[in-house]
């Protein structure tokens, strides 16, 4: 496999321009035209996983978190950030993270861990804006369906679930071919009138450029007219946590004991319940505190998420159980999220999961 084919894939799952300002997704280490024999799967990038890379024939790693966050202005070893890259280097093994943007897609680490629970009925916690842009094109009546479909397969037109969404209006276009022109239609130095249609398609702004280049390959005329207009409509399936609900209502413990289970916990803090049972659950992997009142203008029972601090507990404030499970505990499954997602399209690429458990933390 050549590295580019393989994040080109990985972007176009989890677009980069989805991940957060003070985030560092992306190829880290290497080229993109490297030929990649193997790739090891990993949550963190480690000198250990580095070396373990190595002893498999790895020279790729893809992680969930990336190993360079903020610039690196020496490389000396000095800490375990320079060592994992001087030996990535050293050994030519390219470093790949997906981080944020893989958290923020709605196939991504929240849905595995909604999965990992049985949820159903599942969508976005804190769904973004901004990230949606209208296209208006005119097109003569003879090419809208060559023009329609082409701007769909290049990824125009999703509304939530469905596809291939549009509205049409019929009318009349004019326009006066200059003496350099060579008009599909009409004739130089006489203004033409033509049946158009105007075409609107709802675009993510990351797709945008493709769109439009493929509207324009297949559009009959020499100049497209078309238009571009930013939204400010909420992504429905971009964004922040997730939300879901269980088959079947579950006591409280039972759920508890279900969520250490499923997610291989040492232990869970949550704070007192404030009902016997459960039916809701909101949930985000790592950090995710910031989306608790958002678990409760939806109605969740629980949150579940990591990294909570002592006194943001007392938010729960009886409306909500506040279930934190670990940053690691969390996450972990993301890493088979991404080798199922490369044995899916690329089957005879081998990738494998990392041996090695690189949670910092430990319990007694």
């Amino acid at each position: 496999m050549v590295l580019g084919e393989i994040v080109d894939f990985l972007e176009n799952m989890a677009p980069p321009s989805l991940q957060e300002s003070y985030d560092n997704s992306g190829l880290i280490v290497g080229n993109r035209e490297w030929e990649i024999r193997a790739a090891l799967i990993a949550l963190d990038c480690t000198p250990s996983i580095v070396e373990e890379a190595q002893a498999k024939g790895c020279n790729l790693i893809i992680a969930h978190h990336p190993i360079v966050f903020s610039g690196l202005k020496k490389l000396n070893g000095k800490n375990y950030i320079e060592r994992a890259v001087m030996a990535a280097i050293k050994n030519d093994i390219a470093i790949y993270a997906i981080h944020t943007n893989l958290d923020n897609v709605h196939t991504g680490v929240n849905a595995k861990m909604a999965a990992r629970l049985g949820l159903i009925n599942t969508h976005i916690l804190q769904p973004k804006k901004g990230l949606l842009q209208k296209l208006v094109v005119f097109v003569p009546t003879s090419h809208v369906e060559v023009v329609l479909q082409s701007m769909f397969n290049a990824g125009a037109g999703h509304i939530g679930n469905y596809s291939e969404c549009h509205f049409g209006l019929e009318g009349t276009g004019t326009f006066k071919a200059g003496d350099n022109t060579n008009p599909y239609v009409g004739e130089k130095g006489k203004r033409h009138a033509e049946r158009e249609q105007r075409l609107e398609c709802v675009v993510p702004n990351w797709l945008s450029k493709k769109v439009i280049q493929a509207m324009k390959a297949v559009h009959p005329y020499e100049e497209v007219a078309y238009d571009l207009y930013p939204l400010e409509n909420e992504h429905p399936q971009v964004g922040a946590g997730m939300v879901g609900e269980l088959e079947s209502e579950m006591e409280v413990r039972d759920f508890l004991q279900l969520l250490k289970e499923k997610f291989n916990a040492k232990g869970i803090r949550y704070t007192e319940p404030h009902k016997a049972t459960i039916k809701r659950v909101a949930l985000c992997g790592g950090s995710g505190s910031f989306l608790l009142n958002n678990a409760i203008a939806a109605k969740a029972d629980i949150f579940i998420t990591a990294d909570y601090k002592y006194h943001q507990f007392f938010d729960a404030d009886g409306q909500i159980i506040i279930a934190d499970i670990g940053h690691y505990e969390s996450e972990q499954f993301t890493m088979e999220l991404i080798s199922d997602w490369l044995a899916k399209k690329f089957a005879t690429f081998a990738t494998h999961l990392t041996d090695l458990d690189t949670n910092p933390i430990r319990y007694l």
